[in-house]
């Protein structure tokens, strides 16, 4: 058994944590933690877990003491750096779900977080979270940074036209749409009932820290260097989904069957990325750890539209991160994940 910990398990990821490693048949969870309601149980706080998860909250500062083999940081960002400097030296296989690790180095983390990084050492330790583009990488690793939900669904909607230079690179624009979930558990005027409820909103317009995160992977697997796009994030009045509208220019010529199995070629070894033959909705893939794709060519206007779906507190957050546990411990990356999507 793989023996765990979730550090910060009160918020909607944590939560979200517990669901999918309970019915992991290889986990043992061993301690949930949380500063501010130690000594609750956590089934007070997530009353659906009444009978099935009465664990006791501890301190994180007990995390050494119970002799785990991993433990998920389900932590704010500018929090969880802290704790990843305090285990590094444990031998815990961590995985991080803040944005802490996602960036390329320290310098550019400040450019776009507005916060001094505590633990510069570690991003010569860690590796961004995407198996289906770093899974060798994630099974090697001790530090996975588990990556945003954002970036998650963009990321695998342009990555086959990214590593085949399908595109042009200065003209792509990302539209993409989120459950109230992704903004965490605290309440924000933003997030009452009252703003969300029969309204919609865009936000983080030109700057949003998950730009730098999709365009650094991107440019990644980009044979031309920098890729630069325009990123957009609005607000949908639902609790969870992701649903992401990609506008790309092709570099020449091509065919929608040319899409569509360039696509299926990409992601033909990855069982969590599906290809639609149908636009996908957000009830597709709720409560999953489904990314749903759908690809499609405009002749008249000379350009892909590429559609992705996911649910972002799974394959956008607590999914994923099992999802790399599984790779880290030798498990295939399916094991644990029982549950069809939720629909309706």
């Amino acid at each position: 058994m793989i023996k765990t910990g979730i550090v910060g398990a009160t918020g909607y990821t944590g939560s979200e944590l517990v669901r999918l490693l309970y019915n992991h048949p290889e986990v043992d969870i061993r301690i949930i933690t949380s500063e501010s309601r130690k000594g609750e149980r956590f089934s007070d706080i997530h009353p659906h877990f009444q009978g099935l998860a009465d664990y006791e909250l501890q301190s994180a500062d007990k995390v050494p003491e119970e002799d785990l083999d991993a433990v998920f940081l389900a932590l704010p960002h500018g929090v969880s750096m802290d704790y990843v400097k305090k285990f590094a030296g444990t031998g815990l296989r961590m995985i991080d779900l803040s944005g802490d690790f996602r960036l390329s180095a320290p310098d550019v983390y400040e450019s776009w977080y507005g916060k001094e990084h505590t633990f510069p050492q570690g991003f010569k330790k860690a590796v961004y979270g995407l198996p289906e583009l770093h899974r060798d990488e994630i099974r090697n690793s001790r530090l996975v940074a588990n990556p945003g939900c954002y970036p998650t669904s963009a990321i695998l909607g342009l990555a086959p036209l990214v590593k085949n230079n399908i595109i042009i690179p200065g003209q792509v624009v990302v539209d993409s749409k989120s459950g109230v979930t992704g903004a965490g558990v605290k309440a924000k005027p933003t997030t009452h009932y009252s703003n969300v409820s029969d309204n919609f909103k865009a936000y983080g317009l030109k700057r949003h820290r998950h730009t730098i995160e999709i365009e650094e992977q991107l440019s990644g697997l980009s044979s031309n260097g920098t890729m630069q796009l325009q990123f957009t994030p609005h607000l949908l009045p639902v609790d969870r989904g992701i649903l992401s509208t990609i506008y790309t220019q092709p570099r020449e010529g091509v065919t929608e069957n040319q899409l569509k199995a360039l696509y299926a070629d990409f992601y033909k070894t990855h069982p969590f990325v599906r290809l639609r033959p149908e636009p996908p909705a957000l009830k597709d893939v709720r409560g999953s750890n489904f990314c749903d794709l759908f690809v499609t060519y405009d002749e008249r206007t000379n350009r892909i539209i590429t559609l992705a779906v996911i649910d972002n507190l799974v394959k956008g957050a607590a999914g994923q991160a099992m999802q790399n546990m599984n790779l880290m411990f030798g498990l295939e990356e399916e094991t644990g994940f029982v549950a069809v999507p939720l629909n309706p």
